[in-house]
């Protein structure tokens, strides 16, 4: 047995996987903030789920960590996990000190998108797209993380479509996630609700026309996303993933939408026939965490305790 850790902005999901790489007993916690609590609450999960499954924390073959930041898969270093307090942090020489289970760590969309290539059956290329509070993607080839020489790999979220547009967190101005992330939809569409995605797309289907304005922009920004993963990697499938994919059917449609749109008035684009190559994720399926497991189990572990 194994376990993945997705550790996000406010939640660690936490799961057990089998030998066969199916999620057995599943379990959610609270993130908290800064190095201490994290790795604190990281611990208490794995700790609690060896106590669901009736083992001793050493029996887990491994622990996989998908975290956000960058990552040094190599060491288990994360630095610039601005959302969890982490600035340069031995997140997997820590975690093995403390559980005494060999660790490895990886951004936390890439093992989202591994853990998709997985539960999807998929083969070939594939660009994960994750459409979360911000925007990343993660590549995966014939079964294995693409990464780049410096781990950034899928970043396309701080590509900048818009000099002028928005402040973006990274410090530059109109990426791709000021117009196509989570964040993005909360802005435009300030609601009192928990999600206001739901709340913009019910407002533009009950006939609001500033609804149907925001929900536009979103859908031309996802397409955006997915044409430059497709014009950069040449993926043979995209598959868009994270909180906004909750919405469904209507989002894929919307997004389809445009791209046939834009093909309509160019050969080039028409030729490359991007509406067939998005697919949404699978609802409900913990990818992230399961992903995490996978890349547990896989290479190099991170053995040793280093200072934190």
């Amino acid at each position: 047995m194994r376990v993945g850790l997705d550790i996000g902005g406010t939640k660690i999901d936490a799961v057990v996987v089998d030998g066969s790489g199916a999620p057995v007993h599943r379990l959610r916690l609270p993130t908290g903030f800064g190095p201490d609590a994290v790795l604190a609450n990281a611990t208490t999960a794995v700790t609690s789920l060896a106590g669901r499954v009736g083992v001793d924390v050493v029996a887990f073959e491994s622990v996989g960590v998908g975290i956000p930041g960058l990552v040094d898969g190599a060491t288990g270093r994360v630095r610039h996990a601005v959302n969890i307090g982490f600035d340069d942090v031995g997140v997997g020489s820590a975690l093995n000190a403390r559980l005494g289970v060999p660790v490895r760590v990886e951004n936390d969309v890439n093992a989202a998108a591994l853990g998709a290539y997985l539960a999807m059956s998929l083969s070939g290329s594939v660009g994960y797209l994750n459409l979360g509070t911000g925007l990343a993607a993660g590549l995966v080839v014939d079964g294995e993380l693409w990464r780049g020489s410096r781990g950034v790999s899928g970043e396309i979220g701080h590509v900048p479509v818009d000099p002028g547009g928005e402040l973006c967190p990274c410090g530059q101005r109109g990426c791709l996630e000021t117009v196509a992330a989570g964040a993005a939809v909360a802005r435009h569409w300030p609601t009192e609700g928990a999600h206001p995605a739901v709340a913009l797309f019910a407002a533009a289907d009950a006939g609001d026309p500033e609804a149907g304005r925001v929900r536009a922009d979103l859908a031309a920004g996802v397409a955006a996303a997915v044409r430059l993963l497709v014009l950069t990697t040449d993926v043979d499938s995209v598959v868009i993933g994270g909180g906004l994919s909750n919405l469904g059917r209507p989002l894929l449609d919307d997004v389809a939408g445009v791209l046939d749109h834009w093909a309509a008035g160019s050969a080039f684009l028409a030729s490359l026939e991007l509406s067939t190559r998005i697919e949404l994720l699978p609802p409900g399926f913990p990818v992230a965490a399961v992903g995490a497991a996978t890349i547990g189990a896989r290479g190099p572990a991170t053995v040793t305790a280093a200072a934190v």
